[in-house]
């Protein structure tokens, strides 16, 4: 697991200087934050810069903060069928505990707080990404790419081929057509 240390500019760090480590002290996010590079597969992700609107609430709790809420992310992508460009909505719960420098040093998957601040990417990054389609579909019924031409079966579903010639016999057709 790559370390980074939390950027205080970027929208996805919240500041937990003001729960001053009281249990029960809780503040409440609402913002919108800038998608960073990479959240996503390679048919379908997160547009890098499009906005992430965050409704968020940071409990301090004995072990650490708890972080709970909402993430709405724009989804750009290809259809996995037909290749057509597609456009939609995300919508994916978060829930972890960030725990306070010294406590739970046996866990290193666990989520910290450096210098007061939480970083929600790495968070955001793993619920985008399992929330996903595993097959992303312009619509429940695409009838996808024509096996033989490339030809879009949504925009002509009668499209049609002669029936194939057995490449053995292909030099005697020229004779039929004489």
């Amino acid at each position: 697991m790559t370390h980074r240390h939390p950027d205080h500019r970027s929208g996805l760090v919240l500041d937990t200087h003001e729960l001053v480590r009281r249990a029960g002290e809780l503040k409440q996010f609402t913002r919108i934050a800038e998608a960073p590079e990479g959240i996503g597969l390679d048919m379908i992700g997160v547009p890098p810069g499009s906005p992430i609107d965050l409704d968020l609430t940071i409990e301090a709790v004995v072990e650490g903060v708890l972080v709970t809420g909402t993430a709405e992310v724009r989804l750009g992508g290809q259809c996995a069928r037909c290749l057509e460009e597609l456009a939609s909505e995300l919508e994916v719960d978060l829930q972890e505990l960030f725990v306070y420098p010294g406590k739970d040093d046996d866990d290193p998957d666990a989520s910290r707080i450096e210098d007061d601040l939480i970083d929600l990417e790495p968070l955001l990054r793993d619920a985008v990404v399992l929330d996903l389609p595993f097959t992303p579909l312009c619509r429940p019924d695409c009838a996808g790419l024509c096996p033989e031409c490339g030809a879009n079966l949504n925009h002509d579903p009668e499209h049609g081929h002669d029936d194939a010639i057995d490449p053995r016999w292909a030099g005697l057709n020229q004779w039929t057509q004489e």
